[in-house]
């Protein structure tokens, strides 16, 4: 990122919010408990997700579902390509949204990748492969919801008709390791919050807004 960038960031105030955790951990929920309160707060967001609706993002969801079938590494490698897009596209691109002054909140970003696809392949592995991608932009702050696996399949088997390749709770338990082991590994260069998420989510949702509120403070 060019100083010039950065500069116009801070000027435009345009805030980037990662929402990371395993499946089932209540980032839907939170997200949008989170935008009603920046309605509220007469503040502009954008919202979106990963994978994304893209050509790319909808080949990822075909193979999430079961429809098509391939090898790890190439979700790895898809996973890439679908972040850079949803970064740079002439359409509905997310580093032009932070320029312009939005606060982009997203549902998944490269922590994901680094998460579940180092389960599969080493993890140093993942994140040079998305080393593009965090050149471009870092999250302002990354809020990681910590849920304990068994209550994420109990709520992905209650919430939805089917389970998704990595939905199995033998998986999430791993995948749930690797995010702490990619926190501990990038600590020094994230804005990771952790927060409790096996309580209501209106308890959630305040200990959220705690950690980011500051970064819409008025000047």
């Amino acid at each position: 990122m060019s100083n010039n960038a950065q500069k116009r960031i801070q000027e435009d105030k345009g805030k980037f919010i990662a929402f990371e955790g395993i499946d089932g951990s209540g980032k839907s929920t939170q997200i949008q408990l989170l935008t009603e309160k920046l309605k509220k707060e007469g503040i502009c967001f954008y919202t979106t997700m990963e994978p994304t609706d893209s050509p790319i993002g909808s080949l990822i969801h075909q193979i999430l579902t079961g429809r098509m079938k391939t090898d790890n590494k190439v979700i790895a490698a898809l996973f890439v390509a679908d972040r850079l897009d949803h970064l740079l596209n002439d359409v509905n691109g997310i580093w032009a949204k932070i320029l312009e002054g939005t606060t982009v909140i997203t549902d998944r970003y490269y922590f994901s990748s680094y998460a579940y696809h180092s389960v599969d392949m080493p993890m140093d592995w993942v994140i040079q492969a998305n080393e593009q991608s965090k050149n471009i932009l870092q999250p302002t702050i990354t809020v990681f919801i910590d849920v304990n696996p068994d209550t994420a399949i109990e709520r992905i088997a209650r919430n939805r008709f089917h389970q998704e390749l990595f939905e199995k709770k033998s998986r999430l338990v791993k995948v749930r390791e690797k995010y702490f082991q990619a926190f501990e590994k990038l600590g020094d260069t994230e804005n990771v919050v952790i927060i409790d998420g096996n309580r209501p989510p209106e308890v959630i949702a305040e200990d959220i807004w705690k950690e980011i509120s500051s970064l819409f403070v008025r000047l």
